[in-house]
């Protein structure tokens, strides 16, 4: 979630997130400037098609590390245990049923670095998501996506940890 301009992670999420920049810093960023150096070896560089990939590659390095000290620099950090109450929050856990093909499906609320649809961790800021935040146990939502309109029974709502 950014709407506060913070980005919220489990420590987990956080953790993960840190070892993604030092690897980018330490194996990624060296490897490229070996790759440029390598590259200009091979003499005129205005048509040599192995430099300007790894330029390439250089500048989406970079624009990683940078785009990762940022979040990392607005980090807040949920600890699963502070989240109470009844209603569907971060780090919850929703079971709902499709009213469509009645299957029954348990999504956790995450925020979007955390997001990770093949473990059914959803976004906050998905259309799926932003519909579950808030709701309760027993409480009916329809959810517009790009497929049309699915509608779900809300059957459970549990607490993470």
């Amino acid at each position: 979630m950014t709407d506060t301009g913070y980005v919220y992670l489990t420590p987990d999420g956080k953790s993960r997130m840190d070892e993604e920049l030092k690897r980018l810093k330490t194996v990624d960023r060296p490897q490229v400037v070996r790759e440029i150096g390598h590259a200009r070896d091979h003499g005129d560089i205005s048509e040599n098609a192995e430099y300007h990939a790894a330029k390439e590659k250089q500048v989406l390095v970079e624009r990683k590390i940078a785009e990762l000290e940022d979040k990392l620099a607005r980090v807040r950090i949920i600890d699963p245990g502070t989240v109470v109450g009844d209603r569907a929050l971060l780090l919850c856990f929703v079971k709902v049923r499709d009213l469509k093909s009645n299957e029954e499906i348990r999504y956790q609320l995450v925020s979007a670095e955390e997001a990770d649809f093949d473990a059914d961790r959803i976004s906050v800021q998905s259309p799926v998501g932003r519909a579950l935040l808030g709701t309760s146990k027993g409480d009916r939502v329809t959810v517009r996506v790009p497929a049309g309109e699915i509608t779900y029974d809300i059957l459970d709502i549990e607490l993470p940890g």
